[in-house]
């Protein structure tokens, strides 16, 4: 019977990872929660079967789960990811932000666009030396109606994510419009390129590391809540 259990709980693991790309690696240093966020992010449309995605609606049940398990002390988020919804993204983001538990995003490959509020959102952000981070204005696909308002929509949320981005990190409001409207970075449009060292000198990131640097960042935080509750 019990080899029966241990073997659901494998088959149960392996399909954690294959269906949402998320791991818990339980250690005498702490059970950690490992979530990735991969290709676009998805919103209230579904995309095509050949473009890797993640779903939203998969993500927030599951955030909330972890902040609310007793088995879960931190989690880490790993990035590679171009970006995808606007809403869909910040409302990963915000979650993650409230979270009371220790968080810790790793940005590997490329945190572009509405992956930047994702890679900030965590209570301490790494990036490696060759991970990039595309900073630009807000892009829309399909019917766009030509009046004021459109424009207006537009402008706001900008706004939006320029004040959650400036928020969760160390760069300016001013830096980061900058590096959203250059026109002398990007060939095809609008926007800046930022790779591992200077997304840490703007104040983007935090440090500039890999997933050994990531992991014992995540493991001091969760050291220092224990610490906590047994205080007094």
């Amino acid at each position: 019977m019990e080899i029966s259990k241990d073997a659901d709980k494998v088959k149960q693991d392996r399909e954690q990872v294959v269906e949402l790309g998320s791991d818990v690696t339980k250690s005498k240093l702490g059970n950690i929660y490992t979530l990735t966020i991969i290709g676009q992010v998805e919103g209230h449309q579904v995309l095509p079967e050949n473009v890797k995605t993640t779903k939203y609606e998969h993500v927030l049940p599951l955030l909330a789960g972890i902040e609310e398990s007793d088995d879960v002390d931190g989690l880490l988020l790993l990035l590679n990811t171009v970006g995808g919804d606007i809403e869909a993204g910040l409302a990963i983001a915000e979650m993650i932000a409230g979270m009371r538990k220790p968080t810790v995003s790793l940005v590997l490959g490329g945190g572009h666009s509405i992956g930047i509020p994702l890679a900030v959102c965590t209570k301490k952000s790494f990036i490696t030396p060759t991970a990039s981070m595309t900073v630009h204005p807000v892009r829309m696909t399909g019917l766009v109606v030509g009046a004021p308002q459109t424009f207006r929509y537009f402008q706001r949320i900008q706004e939006q994510i320029a004040d959650f981005v400036t928020e969760n990190s160390n760069i300016s409001r001013e830096r980061f419009m900058d590096y959203m409207m250059a026109t002398g970075e990007m060939a095809t449009d609008v926007g800046t390129i930022l790779y591992g060292k200077e997304a840490v000198a703007s104040g983007l990131i935090d440090r500039l590391g890999g997933l050994n640097d990531a992991l014992a960042a995540l493991h001091r935080m969760i050291d220092k809540q224990k610490e906590k509750r047994q205080k007094p």
